[in-house]
């Protein structure tokens, strides 16, 4: 499959707006995309304020062999990852006014936004890291002893009436 990074027309009667995709070279202009890489929003006063685009995903196109149209090539060339205008794109858009800009920022961030697995803390290591931590200035050996044995005794009770319940 041939795939294209091309604009796809959104918008209204003479209200244009663009989204900058990956697709298939055989799809029709405001078809099926494969990804969503980026916006360009023509109406927008600012010339540098118009293209929003997720320099990561454009590169990884390109490095898998996708063909960027003409106007799609002129804005990666100014706003991509490397692009010659990131300065006055960002200067741009903070002119905004604030509704505007917090609309842009937040497409950028979207289209920037790269999903990590989340990790969720290890519970064995989050005790381990509580009692290693060393008592507070004020506190001596003997008071930081008893709460540490009051521990141990708390969670004793609760191991045997779990092996109760087993039997």
């Amino acid at each position: 499959m041939a795939v294209k990074i091309r604009l796809k027309k959104m918008g209204r009667t003479h209200r244009p707006f663009f989204r900058v995709c990956a697709m298939d070279q055989r799809a029709p202009r405001d078809g099926r995309v494969i990804e969503q890489l980026g916006t360009y929003d023509p109406m927008v006063p600012d010339t540098d304020a118009r293209a929003i685009l997720n320099g990561e995903r454009i590169n990884y196109w390109l490095s898998v062999g996708a063909q960027p149209t003409p106007k799609v090539a002129t804005l990666i060339k100014k706003y991509g990852a490397e692009g010659s205008h990131l300065e006055a794109q960002a200067e741009a858009i903070s002119k905004l006014s604030g509704r505007r800009a917090t609309a842009i920022e937040s497409a950028r961030a979207a289209a920037a936004k790269v999903e990590l697995p989340k990790t969720e803390p290890d519970p064995v290591e989050a005790p381990a890291e509580e009692t290693a931590e060393a008592p507070a200035e004020g506190a001596t050996e003997e008071t930081a002893a008893p709460a540490e044995a009051s521990t141990e005794t708390a969670a004793e009770p609760a191991e045997g009436a779990a092996e109760e319940k087993a039997e």
